[in-house]
């Protein structure tokens, strides 16, 4: 069974997390939620909660067969996380999935791994990524390699197929 992390912090985007969280779960993929401190729940931007399963020091990309970023806030203080930057690099090396969605791709921009790639976004962080070298297209759903963005909630299933897609080949 492949296991994802879907990382978390104060103010996420409730649909951007639970959609592909419930999609990933439907296909029989383990999904682990992380945040700054295990055992802590954490509250979404409509007040949504999700307690943490794990803290983000105490991950490994060996372990670990992909990440999902959701957008809302939390991304600016995730972004900020240095355990979390150095388990984004290492994924990402391994060539293993990393799922961002609207503002999330802040923690890929300070994981410094979007030079060269395309990517998506919500509009409001356009020039965020195209600073970090990322090629961004206005488009639902971008693949470039390992990497899968969509732009907001409304691309959501297009985003939760892609992910689904990536870890159980053949199962959507």
């Amino acid at each position: 069974m492949k296991t994802v992390v879907a990382c978390i912090d104060d103010i996420y985007e409730d649909l951007e997390l639970w959609y592909p969280v419930i999609r990933m779960r439907e296909a029989n993929i383990k999904v682990e939620i992380a945040g700054p401190e295990a055992g802590k729940t954490y509250h979404a931007k409509h007040g949504y909660p999700c307690k943490a399963d794990r803290s983000f020091k105490d991950l490994d990309a060996k372990s670990i067969d992909g990440l999902l970023i959701p957008g809302g806030f939390a991304p600016d203080k995730m972004r900020r996380d240095q355990k979390l930057l150095e388990l984004v690099r290492a994924l990402h090396a391994a060539n293993k999935p990393i799922a961002f969605i609207c503002h999330g791709g802040w923690v890929p921009i300070s994981a410094g791994i979007l030079k060269g790639k395309k990517a998506t976004g919500t509009t409001a962080i356009k020039d965020d990524l195209e600073n970090a070298g990322a090629i961004w297209k206005d488009e639902p759903l971008v693949i470039d390699g390992n990497l899968i963005s969509s732009r907001t909630p409304v691309d959501l299933h297009l985003f939760g197929k892609a992910i689904v897609e990536s870890l159980n080949p053949g199962f959507v």
